[in-house]
């Protein structure tokens, strides 16, 4: 019988498991995610910032972030003007799945 042994160390992170057990989510969702929580509140978070630091190129980061926001992982809501112009968006990063919205997407 194999047995594997996880050796911890002080630099690591805690967080739920609801997204490593939801078998609606890609590995790469799970991953994204996990590595989204375990980055400081203050981190780029943008596509290009997550590219950064992984092997995937931003199309592909930018799959798993639509998916991880289809399933509520991640909440986007979008900044608008004075005079109602789209000018940019906020995301939160949830660890558990937040019921939808009844705002209409904007992909």
């Amino acid at each position: 019988m194999t047995v594997f042994h996880v050796a911890k160390n002080t630099n690591y992170t805690v967080m739920s498991n609801h997204h490593l057990r939801n078998r609606e989510l890609s590995l790469k969702a799970k991953g994204l995610l996990s590595q989204m929580l375990s980055l400081p509140e203050k981190w780029d978070y943008t596509l290009q910032g997550l590219a950064c630091i992984n092997r995937e190129q931003t199309d592909a980061i930018r799959q798993a972030v639509h998916e991880l926001e289809r399933a509520g992982y991640i909440v986007r809501t979008r900044e608008r003007d004075s005079r109602g112009r789209l000018r940019g968006a906020e995301y939160t990063i949830y660890e558990e799945p937040q019921p939808p919205s009844d705002q209409p997407a904007l992909d």
